[in-house]
């Protein structure tokens, strides 16, 4: 086959799944879908708009946890409407084009999400750790920089897996295993050696995930033995802070991890793990995320309470 022909057919359209063994739910389980993404939206906007309307809010906690709300219905809108669509109305071919587009927003929001996680982390250590130079480090300017670092850094380092993918040739199956595009679902059908898009996955895996996740450990060992230090209550108070970043640590981290290792290294022929995993590390976060920071976090709590007492009178 010519390189031309190659190119013309790698163009070709591919081909979502819905969930497997529930195909005939599948209308059903879109409304579930539905009000997932719309809880997601409605209760991350509701964070988002809490922490602008309030100026006592506008602390660098937040403010990290207002970019972390905006990625997460970002994440959200780029899988669940597409999916809602599949199951809905049984619309299973989705454009090369617009397959990388979906699977370059995924992962580089994915990017943006982890990046964001271990800015909180390191907030909470140097809250923590060196309270006296809490406010001459994170600054309005510094938190800025930071957030604008998450976008490039999430943007630059997830820019060169459509590119791998676009020069690879695809002349068998064009099923793929998930509801939504993603660099290792699509790289696995093509006709060539995959090798550079392995390395590089990997290489975003450990340089990305991997670090911050580690990073993000670290801190949390240097906060526990800051902690132990103090009195009780202190202590009490310290950890009570950290509580809902923990708990969001763990929601985007474990599914992400466990779908990589499953998907690179997993016999998962014939088995739907992997579809599970997958539909649980992109739909869960955004929809548990503002719930945990709505119950845990006081402030937050008290705000909501108020705006759903002022809006019920």
């Amino acid at each position: 086959m010519s390189a031309s022909n190659n190119v013309s057919f790698s163009a070709s359209p591919f081909t979502l799944i819905g969930i497997p063994g529930l195909e005939a739910a599948h209308f059903w389980l879109a409304f579930l879908l539905f009000s997932l993404y719309l809880f997601a939206v409605l209760g991350n906007g509701t964070i988002i708009y809490i922490i602008k309307a309030e100026q006592s809010l506008h602390e660098p906690m937040y403010l990290f946890l207002c970019m972390l709300a905006a990625i997460d219905i970002l994440i959200s809108t780029s899988t669940m409407p597409r999916m809602m669509d599949l199951l809905w109305f049984n619309s299973t071919t989705i454009g090369f084009d617009a397959c990388l587009l979906q699977m370059f927003c995924i992962h580089s929001l994915s990017g943006m999400e982890s990046t964001v996680l271990l800015a909180m982390a390191f907030d909470r250590y140097v809250a923590i750790c060196c309270p006296l130079r809490h406010a001459a480090i994170l600054t309005s300017p510094s938190i800025a920089k930071i957030g604008l670092a998450a976008v490039i850094r999430g943007a630059t380092v997830m820019a060169p897996l459509p590119i791998f993918i676009k020069r690879l040739p695809f002349c068998g199956s064009r099923v793929l295993s998930h509801s939504y595009c993603l660099h290792q679902d699509v790289m696995k059908l093509a006709c060539a050696d995959i090798k550079v898009n392995i390395i590089y996955g990997l290489i975003v895996i450990i340089s990305v995930i991997g670090l911050d996740s580690l990073l993000i450990s670290l801190s949390y060992i240097f906060i526990l033995r800051a902690a132990l230090s103090l009195s009780q209550e202190a202590r009490l108070k310290a950890l009570g802070t950290c509580i809902s970043h923990v708990c969001a640590v763990f929601l985007f981290y474990v599914p992400f991890i466990g779908l990589s290792m499953v998907h690179r290294f997993g016999k998962i022929h014939g088995s739907n793990i992997h579809v599970v995993m997958a539909n649980v590390h992109l739909l869960v976060p955004p929809v548990l995320n503002p719930i945990v920071y709505g119950v845990k976090t006081k402030q937050i709590h008290q705000r909501i309470t108020r705006l759903f007492q002022r809006t019920t009178h």
